[in-house]
């Protein structure tokens, strides 16, 4: 296992296999969720991280990522449930351009915790992963957050590599 610095995960071997939420119910799931730790992203590096999951009419999920950096930064994308029989396990891209990553919903109780977990392999030699716990506020008990962090242990993510998202000083409306 190596880090790129705070770029993200690089680990040996493919991706694992991983059981995701079963009963998945995406329309219990859109709407707010905070960020509260994750595996390290190069693609995030300011506080008051969130997300924001809507349906869109043509039934794809409308993905809206902010963070406060500097001057603010907002990124949307677009998401879809890649297997009917495994609702949970949806495909996210970021640009018309790019190959959906995958983001498979392991574990929610929709109301308060989510833990979601990422791996793309490279050659099936070495693996790229990312993980999240988000919570629908922006702060979790420790009860909770030991609960959710075991969820991603329990996948294979390191506990010692999950960084503390910053979730003091944001506006209600983060941006």
């Amino acid at each position: 296992m190596a880090h790129l610095g705070s770029a993200q995960t690089l680990r040996c071997g493919p991706c694992p296999t991983i059981g995701v939420q079963p009963g998945f119910q995406l329309q219990r799931y859109l709407g707010r969720w905070f960020e509260i730790t994750k595996l390290p992203a190069s693609f995030e590096s300011g506080k008051c991280i969130e997300a924001n999951y809507a349906l869109r009419q043509d039934r794809t999920i409308q993905v809206v990522n902010k963070q406060m950096e500097e001057r603010g930064r907002n990124i949307e994308g677009t998401a879809v449930v890649t297997d009917p029989e495994e609702p949970a396990k949806l495909g996210v891209s970021f640009s018309f351009y790019s190959l959906p990553g995958m983001y498979w919903v392991l574990y929610t109780d929709y109301d308060s915790v989510t833990v979601v977990y990422s791996c793309t392999d490279i050659l099936r030699l070495f693996r790229v992963e990312f993980g999240w716990v988000l919570a629908r506020n922006r702060t979790l008990s420790d009860e909770t957050r030991a609960m959710a962090e075991g969820v991603l242990e329990k996948a294979g993510v390191k506990l010692c590599q999950l960084i503390p998202t910053d979730q003091t000083g944001c506006s209600v409306d983060t941006l």
